[in-house]
C-alpha cells in the first residue's frame, strides 16, 4: 500500500503533467498579447514576406533615438514613419560594445569583439576611435586589411564561450560592398579580403547606384554620433542624415534598408536606433524571438535577418541572433511612437544607476537587522526549568497561569521585519509611476519604494490575520508573490528596465521573468501555501501544495508568461520535496526516491513540449538538449559555468545569500532562535522552506546566476521566518508556565 507521501507526490505529477499539457488556444494567446500592449510578448508576424533582392545596412554607432527629429533629420524622420521601428541592444563579447566591437559583432551574428591581442584591452570612459587600416586592391575596387589580421581577430574569438566566428554573415552572400571602415570590418572575409569598397559614399548618383546593384549585400558606415552635448550630437546626426540621403537617393528597387546604432561610444551603455525600410516592414515594430517582447532587438539579430530576407541559408551553428520581423501596435503618430524606445532608453540608463545601490543598501540593511534581532533574541532568551516537585497552588494561581511581560522591542521587531520583506516587492510597485522621468529620478524612485513598504506594512497589521501567528507571514508571502503573477499577466512592463527586474542593456532577457522575480515569486507561492496548508486538515496538505506548486510550475515556464524552463523545472523539485515533507516527519529515503521520479518525469514534459516547438522560438532547456545532441554543448555548459562564477562574484545578492543563511543556522536554529519549535509546530511551513531552499538554488545554477535568485528569495523570505519563529519564541514561555502550573498543581488545563 502507498504511503500517504507517495499518494501525494503522484498527485503532484499528475496535476503538473495536466496543467503542461493544457492547450492554449490561439484565442488565450491573442488575450494575453492584447493585455500586454504593444511593448510585450511578442506577437511578430513571422509569415510576412520580407523577401527582397538587394539588403543595405547604414550603421552610425552611437545613434540613439533622442537624436532623432523631423528638423535635423529629416530623412531618418520619414523613413522611420514608413518602416517598422525598434530598441536595439548592442551588447557584444566584451562591455562598453566600441565602435570596432560592433562591427565585428554584425559580421559575426554572434557576440564578439576585435581585437588583435589575446584579452581585449579595458575601456575606461570613451571608446577609442576607429583607426583600422584598409588597403585599397589594385583593381581600385576591392580592398583587404592588413594580412593575417582577421584571422587573428578570428582566432581570438575563438576562445570565447559563444563560438563566435567573425566574417560568419560575408562568407554567407557571393558578394559584398562595404563603405567605410566600418563597412570594411563587418564585410571583410577570413582572407581579409573586402570585395567592394569605397571610403566614403561616391557623390556622383551613377557611380553610388551601380556600387549598391553590384552586390547584395551593403554595409555602409554613415559615422559615428559620439558628442556629449545635445547640440554636437545634433550635427553628427544631421550629418548621418545627409549621407543616408544620398544612400536612399540611389538604392536599387525592391530593396531593405536596415539603419542600425551598431554600438556604444563611451562607457555609458545606452540602447540605440534600429530602423527597417522595404518589403514587408510597413509602420510597425521590430521584434524577435531572441527578445520576445516587441520593440526590441539585438545586435545579433541583424546577420539572421539580412540572411532571411535575401533568401541565403544561415551558417549552422554560428549564429547566436534571431531573426527580426515587423509587429503590430505601434502608434500612428511617430512621435508618440519614437517616445517609446525613447522613454525605454532614458529608463535603462536611469536603472542602471540605481540597480546596484538598491540591492547593495538592502543588503546591509537587512544583515544589520539580522544582527540587531539575533543580539536581542540572545539576550532575552530565558532557558526553562523543569519543576521537581510538585507543591500545591491557591486556587486563584491555578485559574490564571502568570506570564511573562513581552519584550518592548518585539513589536518594533515585527513592523521591521515586514518592512524589510516587501522591500522587492515594493521595487517592482514603485515601476508602476515613471519615475525616471524625473530630473531626480534616485529619490523618487526611492521615495516610491518606502511608500511601498508602508503599505504593505500597514495591511499586514491591520488585517484580522495579524493576530494569529503565521498571519503577517503568510499575508506579506501571498503579496510578494501576487505583485509578480500581476506583472507577468501584464507583460512584465514592472522588470523591463526596473529596478528590481532585467535591463535591455544587457541583453540577456527582455521578457517573462528575471532572476530576482524568480527568487520572489518562488518564495512567496511556497511560504503562503505552507501557511495555508497549515490551518487545513493534515490529509490535504499535500494536494493543496500540489495543485497550488503545479500552477505555480506553469506559470514560470509557459512562454507567455515566466518564460523559464530552468526555473520551472526547479520550482517543480521544490514542490515535490514540500508536498513529501509537508505532513510532518523527517526526508525518508522513499519520499526522496518518489519526489525525484516526480521531477524527472515533469522534466521531460518540459523538455518534449519545448523540443516540439521551432527551433528560434525553444527555450535555454530545449536550446541545451539540442546543442548536447548535435554534439555543441560545449560551449553552451562553459558559457553557464562562467556565467555562474561571475554572478556569485559580482553581485550583493550573493552577500545576501550567505549572511541570510549565516543567521538562520547561527541564530534561528539556535535554542533561543525558535526556529526549531516553529518547524516542529508547523510542519507545512517548513516543508514550504525546504523547498524554497532547493529551488532557488537550483534555478540561479540552472539560469547561470549562481545565488542570486536565493538571495532575492531570501531577502523576502527569511524576515518573515524570523518573524515567525519569534513570535513562536515569545508565545512558548507561556505555554512553559502553564506545563509548570500542571505539574506543580496536579490539575489537568
Amino acid at each position: 500500500m502507498r504511503t500517504a507521501p507517495t499518494r501525494s507526490v503522484l498527485v503532484a505529477l499528475l496535476a503538473l503533467i495536466a496543467a503542461l499539457f493544457a492547450p492554449i488556444s490561439p484565442a488565450q494567446a491573442a488575450a494575453v498579447a492584447s493585455a500586454a500592449g504593444p511593448l510585450s510578448a511578442a506577437d511578430g508576424d513571422a509569415d510576412t514576406d520580407t523577401r527582397a533582392d538587394y539588403v543595405i545596412v547604414a550603421g552610425v554607432p552611437g545613434l540613439r533615438w533622442e537624436d532623432l527629429d523631423a528638423t535635423s533629420t529629416p530623412t531618418l524622420w520619414k523613413l522611420a514613419e514608413h518602416g517598422s521601428i525598434g530598441s536595439m541592444s548592442v551588447r557584444s563579447a566584451v562591455t562598453p560594445t566600441c565602435p570596432a566591437d560592433g562591427w565585428t559583432t554584425l559580421s559575426a551574428g554572434n557576440y564578439a569583439y576585435r581585437s588583435l591581442a589575446a584579452n581585449p584591452p579595458k575601456v575606461s570612459g570613451e571608446c577609442p576611435q576607429l583607426e583600422q587600416e584598409v588597403i585599397r586592391g589594385r583593381d581600385k575596387q576591392s580592398a583587404s586589411l592588413p594580412p593575417d589580421e582577421q584571422r587573428l581577430v578570428i582566432f581570438n574569438n575563438g576562445k570565447n564561450p559563444w563560438g563566435a566566428v567573425p566574417s560568419a554573415l560575408p562568407n554567407s552572400v557571393r558578394c559584398t560592398v562595404a563603405v567605410g571602415v566600418g563597412g570594411a570590418i563587418a564585410a571583410v572575409r577570413p582572407y581579409d579580403r573586402v570585395d567592394r569598397y569605397e571610403p566614403g559614399l561616391p557623390d556622383d548618383p551613377a557611380k553610388l547606384t551601380d556600387l549598391l546593384a553590384s552586390c547584395v549585400l551593403t554595409v555602409a558606415d554613415l559615422g559615428t554620433v559620439d558628442a556629449k552635448e545635445t547640440a554636437d550630437r545634433k550635427i553628427q546626426a544631421a550629418a548621418a542624415d545627409a549621407q543616408l540621403a544620398k544612400l536612399l537617393a540611389a538604392r536599387p528597387a525592391r530593396s531593405t534598408v536596415m539603419v542600425a546604432g551598431i554600438s556604444d561610444t563611451s562607457t555609458d551603455q545606452r540602447l540605440h536606433v534600429a530602423v527597417f525600410d522595404g518589403p514587408g516592414w510597413d509602420s510597425g515594430w521590430l521584434t524577435s524571438a531572441g527578445t520576445g517582447r516587441n520593440g526590441y532587438i539585438q545586435l545579433i539579430d541583424l546577420a539572421p535577418t539580412i540572411l532571411h530576407v535575401l533568401g541565403r541559408p544561415a551558417p549552422a551553428k554560428l549564429f547566436r541572433g534571431s531573426v527580426a520581423v515587423p509587429a503590430d501596435g505601434r502608434p500612428a503618430d511617430l512621435a508618440s511612437a519614437i517616445g517609446v524606445p525613447a522613454q525605454a532608453d532614458a529608463q535603462a540608463k536611469a536603472q542602471r544607476g540605481i540597480t546596484g545601490w538598491f540591492f547593495g543598501l538592502l543588503a546591509v540593511a537587512q544583515l544589520a537587522l539580522y544582527t540587531m534581532l539575533a543580539w536581542a533574541m540572545r539576550r532575552s532568551y530565558t532557558r526553562a526549568g523543569r519543576a521537581q516537585k510538585a507543591l500545591p497552588l491557591p486556587e486563584w494561581m491555578r485559574r490564571k497561569a502568570p506570564s511573562r511581560p513581552e519584550p518592548f522591542w518585539t513589536k518594533w521587531a515585527e513592523i521591521a521585519l515586514i518592512a524589510s520583506a516587501s522591500a522587492i516587492p515594493a521595487a517592482f510597485a514603485a515601476g508602476m509611476a515613471p519615475w525616471w522621468r524625473s530630473s531626480h529620478a534616485g529619490l523618487v524612485f526611492w521615495a516610491l519604494t518606502v511608500a511601498g513598504m508602508v503599505v504593505v506594512t500597514l495591511v499586514a497589521v491591520l488585517l484580522p490575520a495579524y493576530r494569529r501567528t503565521l498571519g503577517p507571514v503568510g499575508v506579506v508571502a501571498g503579496l510578494a508573490a501576487a505583485v509578480v503573477a500581476l506583472d507577468l499577466a501584464t507583460g512584465a512592463r514592472l522588470q523591463l528596465n526596473g529596478v528590481a527586474g532585467y535591463s535591455a542593456l544587457e541583453g540577456g532577457r527582455y521578457a517573462g521573468l528575471g532572476v530576482v522575480g524568480l527568487g520572489v515569486f518562488i518564495s512567496g507561492v511556497l511560504l503562503a501555501t505552507g501557511c495555508l496548508a497549515q490551518i487545513s486538515p493534515r490529509r490535504r496538505r499535500p494536494w493543496l501544495i500540489a495543485i497550488v506548486g503545479g500552477a505555480a510550475v506553469v506559470v514560470v515556464g509557459d512562454p507567455f508568461l515566466g518564460a523559464d524552463a530552468g526555473g520551472a523545472l526547479a520550482l517543480t523539485a521544490g514542490v515535490c520535496l514540500a508536498v513529501a515533507v509537508c505532513t510532518g516527519g523527517w526526508l525518508t529515503l522513499n519520499r526522496v526516491v518518489w519526489a525525484t521520479v516526480a521531477g524527472l518525469a515533469v522534466t521531460v514534459v518540459f523538455a518534449l513540449i519545448d523540443l516540439r516547438r521551432p527551433v528560434a522560438d525553444r527555450g535555454s532547456l530545449g536550446r541545451m538538449l539540442s546543442q548536447i545532441a548535435d554534439g555543441t554543448g560545449g560551449p553552451t555548459l562553459h558559457r553557464l559555468s562562467e556565467s555562474n562564477i561571475t554572478a556569485f562574484a559580482n553581485t550583493p545578492l550573493t552577500l545576501l545569500a550567505l549572511g541570510s543563511a549565516g543567521f538562520v543556522w547561527f541564530a534561528l536554529l539556535q535554542p533561543w532562535g525558535g526556529l526549531k519549535r516553529l518547524f516542529g509546530v508547523y510542519p507545512a511551513v517548513r516543508a514550504a522552506l525546504t523547498g524554497v531552499a532547493l529551488a532557488t538554488v537550483l534555478a540561479g545554477l540552472f539560469g547561470g546566476a549562481a545565488l542570486n535568485v536565493a538571495g532575492a528569495a531570501a531577502a523576502t523570505v527569511v524576515p518573515l521566518v524570523a518573524l515567525g519563529a519569534l513570535r513562536v519564541r515569545e508565545h512558548a514561555d507561556d505555554r512553559t508556565i502553564a506545563q509548570e502550573q500542571e505539574a506543580f498543581s496536579g490539575v489537568v488545563p
